[in-house]
């Protein structure tokens, strides 16, 4: 095991067995992926990478991104579809206009669509001495960070990876959208405004956007009951990370338990819908059990 996965293995507090399922899952994948780059001939390969809030998407995204490097010499670039969200003053202008729901970010809608077009294909061309700005989101401030502080990407790229919850997900036929799924869609959204909407931005320009993966790879979670553990965690570790740092939190806008509930019910819907369908339409799916540990990846012939 090289120094800097040891490195990332310390750095995101992963179990000691997360090197093994680095030998076993992510370096055959990372073979995978560096074979269809090569058959790529002017822009760099996209990946997407899919799973349910909490699943380990940006962690992959980066175990992935070093063994590329380290082993493969490519230049890897790993952009979230989180860091498109749109402004808190743009969600805040939603809510009045559309739906109160839409203030919360994360469900189709809530993002730059064409800034996240248009920096992915920049960078799927970029040419050696070229550089590009790729924004990037401030979830203690729930804001976007300011131009200053997005991270740049320089020169020629081989492979770009798309990480997000919804990455892939296709849109749900119309009818499936009338019986509500939670208190949340029955108490906040009887008429059906929020997914109504939700669903037509999915369905348009999110398309559009997916259209650029060459292929997904799905992290598979066994149920949506799990979510809210996954989740919960990550928020505390998010917490304990501005503790350390010496942040107040009242100041920012992390989530206690009973937040974290009722946010991800924001993403029950769709998150169900991707758990049922993306698996047959993936070219990997890496499945993962309720206790967070990996335990399968399907590979499908291409």
């Amino acid at each position: 095991m090289s120094s800097n996965i040891q490195q990332l293995i310390k750095h995101y507090a992963l179990p000691s067995q997360f090197g093994n399922w680095v030998d076993q899952y992510f370096r055959p994948l990372a073979q995978n992926i560096a074979q269809r780059h090569e058959k790529k001939s002017c822009t760099a390969y996209v990946l997407g990478i899919q799973g349910t809030q909490g699943s380990g998407k940006s962690t992959a995204a980066e175990f992935l991104k070093c063994l590329l490097t380290e082993q493969y010499q490519l230049n890897c670039v790993v952009v979230s579809i989180d860091d498109f969200y749109l402004t808190l003053d743009q969600r805040i202008e939603l809510s009045h206009t559309v739906h109160p729901l839409l203030k919360t970010r994360g469900v189709p809608g809530s993002h730059d669509v064409p800034l996240a077009m248009n920096i992915i294909e920049k960078l799927m061309s970029q040419k050696a001495g070229q550089i590009t700005q790729i924004p990037r989101f401030d979830k203690v401030r729930d804001d976007r960070h300011p131009g200053q502080l997005w991270s740049k990407c320089c020169g020629k790229v081989d492979v770009i990876i798309f990480e997000g919850w919804c990455v892939g997900v296709p849109a749900q036929p119309a009818k499936a959208l009338k019986a509500p799924v939670n208190l949340l869609e029955l108490n906040e959204d009887a008429q059906l405004v929020w997914r109504s909407y939700v669903n037509a931005q999915l369905s348009q320009g999110y398309q559009a956007l997916f259209a650029l993966l060459d292929d997904l790879l799905v992290l598979q979670a066994p149920s949506f009951e799990v979510v809210y553990q996954w989740r919960l965690l990550q928020e505390q570790k998010l917490i304990e990370g501005l503790a350390a740092s010496g942040q107040n939190n009242s100041i920012n806008h992390t989530l206690n338990a009973e937040q974290v509930k009722r946010f991800i019910s924001h993403y029950q819907r769709l998150t169900e819908h991707a758990l049922r369908c993306l698996p047959e339409r993936a070219s990997w799916v890496l499945y993962q059990n309720d206790q967070h540990e990996f335990i399968r990846l399907v590979s499908k012939p291409r």
